[in-house]
């Protein structure tokens, strides 16, 4: 829903204006492109790289993930929600991923993946720990990173991507010597 042109009489029609834009926001279906995403760079194997070579996402104009976007999507839930909230939106003990991508760098991402780290705020410390030894996390390190640039860049919704690439051959190599059935 887009507002176009409207007369205002008071306050009260502002806001109840904003209320129904952000309404129309937070009820697009589940997976539908909010933006137009940037084109990657280069494709190696089905995966995506941005111009400094860093993973990225490719969606196509009908709505259509690469794989890695969508695996990102699925260890995402399987491993990083319960503390920072579904589609990286945040929760009331860890920050909206989502937001942080946007002034993280890949690098930056990793090692704290990696890692760990504490921050202390306001006399609160918050502690993200070490996912370093994770295999459903470090195996698929650039499959959540690039979900959650996707969602950082607006280029993708929240919920679940309804249509996807299939698994390049390249994708069940890594995996399968990342877990070490290869």
């Amino acid at each position: 829903m887009v507002i176009t042109k409207f007369r205002v009489a008071s306050r009260s029609k502002i806001g109840v204006a904003i209320k129904i834009g952000l309404l129309a926001v937070l009820f697009t279906p589940a997976g539908m492109l909010r933006a137009e995403p940037a084109a990657p760079a280069r494709e190696e194997d089905g995966k995506f790289f941005d111009a400094e070579g860093n993973p990225t996402y490719r969606i196509k104009a009908d709505g259509t993930v690469d794989w890695y976007t969508y695996s990102g999507f699925r260890r995402y839930h399987g491993d990083c929600h319960s503390c920072h909230g579904p589609d990286g939106a945040g929760s009331t003990y860890a920050p909206a991923l989502a937001d942080s991508l946007k002034n993280m760098t890949y690098q930056q991402f990793t090692e704290v993946v990696i890692q760990g780290r504490q921050v202390a705020r306001s006399g609160n410390t918050s502690v993200m720990p070490s996912f370093g030894t994770n295999q459903n996390v470090v195996c698929y390190m650039d499959d959540i990173y690039v979900y959650l640039r996707a969602r950082a860049e607006g280029a993708l919704n929240r919920g679940r991507p309804e249509k996807r690439d299939e698994k390049p051959q390249a994708a069940k190599d890594a995996e399968a010597t990342c877990l070490g059935g290869g």
